[in-house]
Protein backbone atom coordinates (compact mmCIF):
# COMPACT_ATOMS: atom_id res chain seq x y z
CA UNK A 1 0.00 0.00 0.00
CA UNK A 2 1.77 2.94 -1.11
CA UNK A 3 1.53 6.00 0.99
CA UNK A 4 1.85 10.26 -0.15
CA UNK A 5 6.04 10.96 -0.45
CA UNK A 6 5.78 14.67 0.17
CA UNK A 7 7.91 15.63 -2.15
CA UNK A 8 8.48 18.88 -0.92
CA UNK A 9 9.32 17.77 2.32
CA UNK A 10 12.47 18.03 3.93
CA UNK A 11 14.57 14.52 4.61
CA UNK A 12 17.89 13.15 6.30
CA UNK A 13 20.49 11.52 4.43
CA UNK A 14 21.70 8.68 5.28
CA UNK A 15 24.68 10.52 7.44
CA UNK A 16 22.44 12.84 9.20
CA UNK A 17 20.51 9.70 9.97
CA UNK A 18 23.89 8.15 11.79
CA UNK A 19 24.68 11.54 13.53
CA UNK A 20 20.83 11.58 15.22
CA UNK A 21 21.58 7.94 15.93
CA UNK A 22 24.79 8.50 17.30
CA UNK A 23 23.03 10.45 20.06
CA UNK A 24 21.70 7.04 21.61
CA UNK A 25 25.20 6.01 22.34
CA UNK A 26 25.28 6.64 26.26
CA UNK A 27 29.03 6.65 27.73
CA UNK A 28 30.25 3.22 29.14
CA UNK A 29 28.29 1.37 26.37
CA UNK A 30 29.00 -1.26 24.02
CA UNK A 31 27.43 -0.35 21.22
CA UNK A 32 27.08 -2.57 17.69
CA UNK A 33 27.15 -1.12 14.06
CA UNK A 34 25.67 -3.08 11.84
CA UNK A 35 25.89 -3.03 7.71
CA UNK A 36 24.52 0.49 6.25
CA UNK A 37 23.71 3.40 7.31
CA UNK A 38 24.61 1.97 10.81
CA UNK A 39 28.38 1.81 9.84
CA UNK A 40 28.41 5.48 9.54
CA UNK A 41 27.63 6.47 12.97
CA UNK A 42 31.19 6.02 14.55
CA UNK A 43 31.95 9.22 12.53
CA UNK A 44 29.46 11.16 15.35
CA UNK A 45 30.42 9.79 18.12
CA UNK A 46 32.78 11.95 20.50
CA UNK A 47 35.81 10.65 20.80
CA UNK A 48 36.66 11.09 23.95
CA UNK A 49 33.60 8.94 24.90
CA UNK A 50 33.92 6.01 27.30
CA UNK A 51 32.37 3.72 24.42
CA UNK A 52 32.87 0.74 23.07
CA UNK A 53 32.23 0.16 19.14
CA UNK A 54 31.92 -3.39 17.92
CA UNK A 55 31.13 -5.32 14.84
CA UNK A 56 30.85 -8.76 14.02
CA UNK A 57 34.02 -9.32 12.21
CA UNK A 58 36.17 -9.06 15.33
CA UNK A 59 36.86 -5.36 16.31
CA UNK A 60 36.21 -3.97 19.13
CA UNK A 61 37.36 0.21 20.34
CA UNK A 62 37.10 1.37 16.91
CA UNK A 63 36.97 4.87 16.09
CA UNK A 64 35.56 6.85 12.86
CA UNK A 65 35.68 5.36 9.28
CA UNK A 66 39.03 6.69 7.21
CA UNK A 67 38.18 8.52 3.94
CA UNK A 68 41.82 9.00 2.99
CA UNK A 69 42.93 5.81 1.29
CA UNK A 70 46.82 7.07 2.08
CA UNK A 71 46.07 6.91 5.87
CA UNK A 72 43.64 3.21 5.65
CA UNK A 73 44.71 0.58 6.73
CA UNK A 74 43.50 -2.91 4.88
CA UNK A 75 43.47 -4.90 8.34
CA UNK A 76 41.55 -2.52 10.70
CA UNK A 77 37.78 -2.13 9.16
CA UNK A 78 34.50 -2.80 10.26
CA UNK A 79 32.07 -4.98 9.29
CA UNK A 80 31.27 -3.70 6.14
CA UNK A 81 34.94 -3.37 5.14
CA UNK A 82 35.64 -0.07 5.95
CA UNK A 83 38.91 1.74 7.00
CA UNK A 84 38.48 2.87 10.54
CA UNK A 85 40.50 4.48 13.27
CA UNK A 86 42.79 2.55 15.63
CA UNK A 87 41.90 3.85 19.01
CA UNK A 88 43.68 3.38 22.20
CA UNK A 89 42.58 -0.24 24.00
CA UNK A 90 40.77 -1.60 20.57
CA UNK A 91 40.83 -5.21 20.35
CA UNK A 92 40.86 -8.06 17.50
CA UNK A 93 38.63 -11.12 18.39
CA UNK A 94 38.02 -14.42 16.61
CA UNK A 95 35.02 -14.55 14.59
CA UNK A 96 33.94 -16.98 17.46
CA UNK A 97 34.43 -15.08 20.21
CA UNK A 98 33.03 -11.93 18.46
CA UNK A 99 29.63 -13.51 18.47
CA UNK A 100 30.47 -15.05 21.89
CA UNK A 101 30.35 -11.10 23.34
CA UNK A 102 27.09 -11.04 21.12
CA UNK A 103 25.57 -13.99 22.26
CA UNK A 104 26.62 -13.80 25.58
CA UNK A 105 24.38 -10.99 26.34
CA UNK A 106 27.61 -8.02 26.15
CA UNK A 107 26.25 -5.99 23.50
CA UNK A 108 24.20 -2.64 25.26
CA UNK A 109 23.07 -1.92 21.67
CA UNK A 110 22.78 -2.51 18.25
CA UNK A 111 21.95 -0.80 15.57
CA UNK A 112 20.61 -2.78 12.60
CA UNK A 113 18.91 -1.41 8.92
CA UNK A 114 15.47 -2.21 8.45
CA UNK A 115 13.30 -3.27 5.10
CA UNK A 116 10.49 -3.84 7.30
CA UNK A 117 9.46 -2.93 11.20
CA UNK A 118 5.96 -4.21 12.44
CA UNK A 119 3.78 -2.34 15.02
CA UNK A 120 4.96 -4.87 17.97
CA UNK A 121 8.68 -4.45 17.15
CA UNK A 122 9.13 -7.70 14.45
CA UNK A 123 11.87 -7.25 12.59
CA UNK A 124 12.51 -7.56 8.36
CA UNK A 125 16.15 -7.02 7.27
CA UNK A 126 17.63 -9.87 5.32
CA UNK A 127 15.86 -10.62 2.42
CA UNK A 128 15.11 -7.90 -0.18
CA UNK A 129 11.86 -8.48 -2.24
CA UNK A 130 13.08 -10.34 -5.63
CA UNK A 131 16.13 -11.57 -4.90
CA UNK A 132 16.53 -15.19 -4.96
CA UNK A 133 18.46 -15.09 -1.72
CA UNK A 134 19.75 -13.20 1.42
CA UNK A 135 22.15 -13.12 4.07
CA UNK A 136 21.23 -12.99 7.48
CA UNK A 137 25.15 -12.53 8.70
CA UNK A 138 24.77 -11.28 12.26
CA UNK A 139 21.75 -9.57 12.07
CA UNK A 140 19.68 -12.47 13.53
CA UNK A 141 22.21 -13.14 16.72
CA UNK A 142 22.07 -9.46 16.95
CA UNK A 143 18.51 -8.94 17.14
CA UNK A 144 17.88 -11.50 19.60
CA UNK A 145 20.60 -10.87 22.06
CA UNK A 146 21.74 -7.07 22.31
CA UNK A 147 20.14 -5.33 25.17
CA UNK A 148 18.71 -2.65 22.82
CA UNK A 149 17.91 -2.59 19.21
CA UNK A 150 17.58 0.82 17.05
CA UNK A 151 16.79 0.53 13.80
CA UNK A 152 17.59 3.23 11.33
CA UNK A 153 15.34 3.32 7.63
CA UNK A 154 14.02 5.74 5.49
CA UNK A 155 10.72 5.55 6.29
CA UNK A 156 9.36 4.89 2.99
CA UNK A 157 10.33 2.56 0.12
CA UNK A 158 11.81 4.07 -3.26
CA UNK A 159 7.73 3.70 -4.26
CA UNK A 160 6.18 5.40 -1.45
CA UNK A 161 5.82 2.25 0.63
CA UNK A 162 5.27 2.56 4.05
CA UNK A 163 8.20 0.33 5.89
CA UNK A 164 6.40 0.88 9.70
CA UNK A 165 3.73 -1.57 8.98
CA UNK A 166 0.97 -3.60 10.83
CA UNK A 167 2.76 -6.88 10.30
CA UNK A 168 5.62 -7.61 8.56
CA UNK A 169 4.97 -9.37 4.32
CA UNK A 170 8.48 -10.15 4.44
CA UNK A 171 10.71 -12.63 5.92
CA UNK A 172 11.56 -12.22 9.61
CA UNK A 173 14.73 -11.83 11.40
CA UNK A 174 13.31 -11.74 14.50
CA UNK A 175 10.26 -11.38 16.59
CA UNK A 176 9.50 -8.31 18.61
CA UNK A 177 13.48 -7.21 18.89
CA UNK A 178 13.12 -3.16 18.10
CA UNK A 179 13.28 -0.98 20.87
CA UNK A 180 13.36 2.42 18.58
CA UNK A 181 13.30 3.26 15.09
CA UNK A 182 15.15 6.40 13.94
CA UNK A 183 13.54 7.21 10.04
CA UNK A 184 14.68 10.30 8.10
CA UNK A 185 11.66 12.28 9.28
CA UNK A 186 10.70 10.85 12.82
CA UNK A 187 11.91 9.12 15.84
CA UNK A 188 9.41 6.59 17.06
CA UNK A 189 9.59 4.49 19.87
CA UNK A 190 7.86 0.45 20.00
CA UNK A 191 6.43 0.23 23.23
CA UNK A 192 3.98 -2.79 24.65
CA UNK A 193 1.10 -0.39 24.05
CA UNK A 194 2.00 0.53 20.74
CA UNK A 195 4.09 2.80 18.62
CA UNK A 196 4.73 5.82 20.16
CA UNK A 197 6.34 9.37 18.37
CA UNK A 198 9.06 10.65 19.97
CA UNK A 199 10.71 13.04 17.68
CA UNK A 200 9.76 14.49 13.87
CA UNK A 201 11.37 16.31 11.39
CA UNK A 202 11.37 20.16 11.42
CA UNK A 203 9.16 20.59 8.46
CA UNK A 204 6.82 17.79 8.86
CA UNK A 205 3.55 17.67 11.38
CA UNK A 206 2.57 14.37 13.51
CA UNK A 207 0.01 14.06 11.21
CA UNK A 208 1.82 14.08 8.19
CA UNK A 209 4.10 11.11 9.91
CA UNK A 210 1.32 9.26 10.58
CA UNK A 211 -0.10 9.49 6.93
CA UNK A 212 3.24 7.70 5.92
CA UNK A 213 3.38 5.34 8.84
CA UNK A 214 0.86 2.19 8.43
CA UNK A 215 -0.08 1.36 12.27
CA UNK A 216 -1.69 3.76 14.54
CA UNK A 217 0.85 6.02 16.50
CA UNK A 218 0.57 7.57 19.64
CA UNK A 219 1.30 11.31 19.52
CA UNK A 220 1.82 12.79 23.18
CA UNK A 221 1.97 15.83 24.22
CA UNK A 222 5.82 16.08 24.12
CA UNK A 223 6.87 15.45 20.81
CA UNK A 224 9.82 17.43 19.73
CA UNK A 225 11.43 18.49 16.93
CA UNK A 226 14.48 16.13 16.13
CA UNK A 227 17.97 17.56 17.03
CA UNK A 228 21.00 16.75 15.36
Amino acid sequence: MSAPRFEDKPRLDESAMAMRAAAEIKEGMVANLGFGIPMLISSFVDPDAEVLLHSENGVIGFGSVIEDPARADRYCINGGGQPVERRPGMSFMSHEESFTLIRGGWVDVTFLGALQVAANGDLANWKVPGKISGALGGGQDLAFCAKSVVCITTHQTKDGTPKIVKRLSLDITAPRCVKRLVTDIAVIDVTPAGLVLREVLPGWTPEEIQMVTEPELEIPGGVVEMAL
